[in-house]
């Protein structure tokens, strides 16, 4: 089978050549289309359900929270294994599909079942889906640097126009904010006069809710033209909720600001982001998608970047606290620095020992489309282009070229046999 398959190869060998060429820019191309990172991604297939029940202790999240969920999410098809993890205000859930399931498939069963098991939550109680990043994806991490502006003022900027701007990058799966105070109104109220006016807590809320709110009305025809009536009722500043009337005390309003105080607060915070000692700071990071070219999607985030630094107050601009992009490039320079020196080596040696050029072309020529090759794998398994994937196959080089080196040696000899055997018999 061996010996006529070399021999149908030596009757072919331009149909051999064209193969090779081939498969040499097919490789070609899919290096180009292999997603380039610092360290293989080894983290677990999961999608992660995330809800928020703020002011519950952690045994309360973990009865009527992470336990119904993790009930009902059990019959989910191809799942290797469920975790849940509670905490103040916080419930996760973990689910870890076998390692063949595309992370996509995965999510949409998640959020059927997750459809199903709302109802056996407490009311306004919502559970939403992690980002679509692996373990691995932070690839890239920043805070503001503005020296005049205060800590909420800053949150307000990262929330509202920098966080939106940077996830409409390709590649982005989240833009993680952190640090500064969420700014928010805050109604601190006097139980003595609520107690006085008998007012209830509730009513306090139920009347405040109701009142940051657009009414729609209706259209109304007068003198051949339609207008529409509609009432406008959002709240723009603490004035407005002061100005709320909750009750009527003997045919005068009683208003917010007769119970208590309005005042802007930030949220309750579990943690600070500080700048190397030098105090608090403001920032973000970018969440990569599972499968994407880490490089390529850190350069467009510094392209987006450049873009939003046009937008933002005078005095203000980023500080790159993190960026993976130098390390992916250090290590893929390094490799392809150490596949070029034994390329070199191993074609060095060949030649010297063969001292022979087409014989040892025949072997040299195999290193770059086994490369190609390789790569072409690589993108089939999914895999990414890395320290370790990168490492393995600069340690393959010597073996690339090993069974060229035996093949030439074995017909080296066997004409020197042939030429032997066929000079003792002229002589003879």
């Amino acid at each position: 089978m061996v010996n006529r398959l070399i021999e149908l190869s030596l009757r072919n060998r331009y149909i051999v050549l064209a193969l090779a060429l081939g498969l040499l820019v097919w490789g070609i191309y899919n290096i180009q289309r292999n997603p380039v990172d610092a360290i293989p991604d080894l983290s677990e297939n999961e999608v992660i359900v995330f809800t928020e029940w703020m002011g519950q202790s952690p045994q309360i999240m973990e009865d009527q929270v992470t336990y119904p969920l993790v009930s009902n999410l059990q019959g989910v098809p191809k799942v290797k294994d469920i975790r849940g993890t509670s905490m103040f205000g916080m419930s996760f859930v973990y689910v870890v599909f076998e390692d063949d399931v595309d992370i996509y498939w995965a999510r949409t069963r998640v959020l059927e079942k997750l459809n199903y098991a709302q109802r056996l939550l407490p009311q306004g109680v919502t559970p939403t889906l992690g980002p679509d990043g692996t373990g691995v994806g932070h690839i890239f991490w920043y805070h503001l640097n503005a020296p005049n502006m205060d800590l909420g003022e800053q949150r307000a900027l990262q929330d509202w126009y920098v966080k939106l701007a940077l996830q409409t990058v390709p590649g982005v799966a989240e833009v993680a904010s952190f640090g500064g105070f969420e700014k928010q109104y805050q109604l601190v109220v006097d139980p003595v006069k609520l107690q006085f006016y008998n007012i209830s807590m509730m009513d306090v809320m139920n009347r405040v809710r109701a009142n940051n709110n657009d009414v729609g009305g209706r259209k109304l025809d007068m003198a051949g033209i339609g207008y529409i009536i509609r009432g406008l009722g959002y709240i723009k500043n603490k004035e407005d909720i002061e100005n709320i009337a909750l009750s009527n005390n003997n045919g005068i309003p009683v208003r917010v600001r007769d119970i208590g105080t309005v005042q802007m607060g930030g949220d309750i915070r579990l943690g600070i982001f500080d700048e190397n000692g030098n105090g608090e700071a403001v920032g973000g990071i970018v969440v990569m998608r599972y499968g994407e070219n880490a490089d390529k999607v850190i350069q467009d985030v510094k392209k987006k970047m450049e873009d939003v630094q046009k937008g933002l107050p005078e005095g203000v601009s980023f500080n790159i606290d993190y960026d993976r992009s130098q390390l992916i490039e250090a290590a893929i320079d390094n490799i392809k620095d150490k596949l070029i020196e034994e390329i070199g080596i191993v074609c060095i040696i060949v030649i010297v020992f063969l001292l022979h050029w087409r014989s040892a072309l025949s072997i040299i020529i195999q290193i770059p489309i086994t490369i190609a090759v390789s790569f072409i794998l690589l993108n089939t398994f999914g895999l990414s282009s890395n320290i370790m994937s990168l490492t393995g196959v600069a340690l393959a080089i010597g073996v690339i070229v090993d069974n060229g080196i035996i093949m030439s040696e074995n017909a080296y000899r066997s004409l020197s046999e042939w030429q032997n055997s066929h000079s003792a018999n002229q002589s003879q």
